[in-house]
């Protein structure tokens, strides 16, 4: 199968995340056993997505898509470790995906946990959350000293975001694989964020003006 381009690939991933938004569904060709069965030889996913691990944003329902069709890479806070970073270059790699997609979503609870511990740096017993909480720290502790500690929810927005953008950032120039296919072979990494009250994603981070 020829490589199917990041633009290309955005555009099947709006598309996907409309039919879900509108509850309509794609009525797939092929049963779960078939898709299954014709997969044993390999995939050919046409995007990555790196989203947040909450149960309520399935990246393959939330883009109306089948089995094949995404490389998911999901842990908490959708945040950019080592093994997301060596995860993102397997699947670019190896199967030239070239979008990767960085996801959060509203009210995430990485960030809400973040912005508690500014507030209470004991709110946690657990040394492994207070990795994430600390990977997610950075793009979020600058947001809480502004007018915006007033209004939780405001904050909250923000935050959300700036966690999307610095992971997105991350993946663009943390890795040298990563910003060689960038440079060399159109490799696109976009920041998106999905909304637990319409089902939408708003892709707002990093997408050219093209698309």
């Amino acid at each position: 199968m020829a490589i199917i381009s990041a633009i290309d690939a955005l555009v099947r991933l709006r598309d996907g995340n409309r039919r879900f938004a509108e509850d309509r569904p794609i009525e797939r060709e092929l049963t779960a056993k078939a898709k299954r069965e014709s997969s044993l030889t390999g995939q050919t996913p046409f995007a990555i997505i790196l989203g947040c691990s909450d149960s309520r944003v399935p990246a393959e329902i939330v883009f109306d898509q089948g089995i094949g069709d995404l490389f998911v890479i999901r842990v908490a806070g959708n945040i950019v470790a080592p093994s997301q970073v060596g995860s993102v270059e397997f699947a670019a790699e190896q199967f030239g995906t070239r979008l990767v997609v960085v996801m959060g979503h509203s009210n995430c609870g990485a960030v809400s946990a973040t912005l508690d511990a500014l507030d209470s740096p004991t709110s946690t017993s657990s040394p492994n959350i207070r990795r994430i909480v600390e990977f997610v720290r950075p793009s979020v502790e600058s947001l809480a000293e502004t007018d915006l500690k007033k209004d939780r929810a405001a904050l909250m927005r923000h935050a959300v975001r700036s966690n999307i953008r610095a992971s997105a950032s991350h993946l663009r120039h943390g890795s040298s694989i990563l910003e060689q296919l960038i440079e060399k072979d159109g490799l696109l990494v976009v920041g998106a964020e999905y909304s637990l009250e319409s089902g939408i994603v708003d892709f707002f981070d990093g997408v050219p003006e093209l698309a």
